[in-house]
């Protein structure tokens, strides 16, 4: 069995490796947070992952940094979460501190403006891989496929703010779930009265 102080460092380098090899912020590390979590270490489960995502987008603060909070919370503990942070924020802590300095002068070199343009399409990519991914775990009947389209329109075409669409699908799903209880007992209660 490994030792707490392993397992604190396999975190901390895993976490750093997601943190060194990200480009575009917290849901560009989705597909890398898939395979270094999910397939390679079977720290989470994919179900596990996109409620952390939805949770870290819904509470304040860093995508990549809450959900990294979580997952070391949940291996190690409260220790486990602070390390699994400090390992995902290191990379970007230490290239910000050397280029700091740099970053103002980036649009006299046009090779630079490139790299970054390419940068992106990749993240743009990747990012559609795992919504195509995802999308297969979460759309389980026509309502659910019905919901995220309008939920794409309104932040898409209508520009609604994100924080209201998640608003209203947390309280639309609590009401559902609602629904579905009480109907569930009535049909149970119905049951016994046979």
């Amino acid at each position: 069995m490994k030792s707490k102080f392993r397992e604190l460092v396999e975190l901390y380098l895993a976490f750093l490796k997601i943190g060194a090899f990200t480009f575009g912020g917290g849901l560009a590390m989705m597909p890398i947070m898939q395979r270094e979590l999910i397939e390679k270490r079977g720290w989470i489960t994919e179900e596990e992952l996109i409620d952390y995502f939805a949770i870290g987008q819904s509470t304040p603060g860093i995508i990549a940094v809450n959900v990294a909070t979580f997952v070391g919370y949940k291996k190690l503990g409260w220790f486990g979460g602070i390390i699994g942070t400090l390992g995902v924020v290191t990379p970007s802590w230490v290239i910000i501190m050397l280029l700091a300095g740099a970053i103002s002068s980036i649009d006299k070199y046009p090779m630079a403006q490139k790299a970054l343009h390419g940068i992106n399409v990749a993240v743009a990519a990747l990012l559609t891989s795992v919504i195509v991914k995802f999308s297969k775990k979460t759309i389980k009947s026509v309502w659910n496929a019905v919901f995220m389209l309008l939920a794409f329109g309104l932040i898409y075409f209508l520009k609604v703010q994100s924080v209201w669409i998640i608003v209203s699908a947390l309280i639309i799903g609590s009401l559902l779930t609602l629904y579905r209880q009480k109907k569930q007992k009535s049909s149970a209660e119905a049951k016994e009265g046979e």
